[in-house]
């Protein structure tokens, strides 16, 4: 499936696909897990084409679709839809949070040029808030630092992660969430992969380092427990389709090919 995004919607389309979300985020499929269809209200938010026909988001309380929690749809579809519902459920929250000017408080109004609201008193523009968070795997010979935190299901533990500071470089935002989380310090901090997670607005740039100094003394306020594991060791972890997990996988790879006597 090809999504290209837009920003002005076809003139009374009578089909199109309807990303619909409930209040507590889960998405509305058919029974048979696909999209539905539908034409769009008053309320709907109209994103652009998918494979070809009009695509919209918007909130529903209707009964008759089977409602799902997006984290848990990684593996059900392809990676082009859910990057097309991650999308959706953004720009939807961005625009619920966004009818009224942070500056004079007027109600705003959607651009019809770009994906903005406009505030028609004082001129002032919003456009969708992604807010950059770190994740790092720090390697410590054999060895994987990770923890969990309060908010984790019972057992989880995954690698560290935080939101970057204005001011901040990323290398440096990974230093210091590392630092302030369990009091190491780390060094040849370099570039993995990114993510987006639109839980509701952010995107995971993920990091390599490596353990530079320290030992473990974790800031209660953040996580509960953490600690340095081996591959053998590793407690529950995230499931595959977070970046946290490609990270834990690309640690247990570069454990498994310097066993086997492979290059990195």
């Amino acid at each position: 499936m090809k999504f290209e995004p837009a920003i002005i919607p076809p003139v009374n389309p009578s089909s199109a696909w309807a990303l619909l979300f409930r209040d507590d985020g889960t998405l509305a499929l058919n029974a048979d897990d696909s999209i539905p269809r539908q034409g769009p209200d008053e309320q709907s938010v109209y994103l652009g084409t998918l494979d070809g026909a009009p695509c919209f988001v918007a909130r529903t309380d209707s009964r008759e679709y089977c409602f799902n929690e997006i984290r848990g749809l990684h593996s059900q579809i392809s990676d082009e839809l859910y990057s097309l519902i991650g999308y959706a459920s953004q720009i939807l929250t961005w625009r619920e949070n966004h009818r009224f000017c942070s500056r004079c408080g007027a109600a705003t109004a959607p651009s019809d040029t770009e994906r903005a609201m406009v505030c028609p008193a004082c001129g002032h523009m919003s456009y969708p808030r992604v807010s950059p968070s770190m994740i790092v795997a720090v390697t410590k010979g054999d060895e994987l630092l990770m923890a969990r935190s309060p908010r984790f299901p019972p057992g989880l533990y995954s690698v560290l992660a935080g939101f970057l500071e204005p001011g901040e470089t990323l290398e440096q935002c990974v230093a210091r969430e590392v630092r302030e989380e369990t009091g190491i310090e780390i060094a040849n901090i370099r570039y993995f992969a990114s993510q987006p997670w639109p839980f509701p607005h952010s995107i995971m740039i993920g990091f390599k380092a490596d353990y530079a100094g320290g030992e473990i003394r974790i800031d209660p306020s953040e996580i509960e427990d953490a600690g340095w594991y081996a591959p053998a060791t590793l407690p529950d972890i995230p499931g595959h389709s977070t970046i946290a997990r490609w990270l834990i996988d690309d640690y247990l790879k570069s454990r498994s090919d310097e066993a086997a006597g492979a290059p990195n």
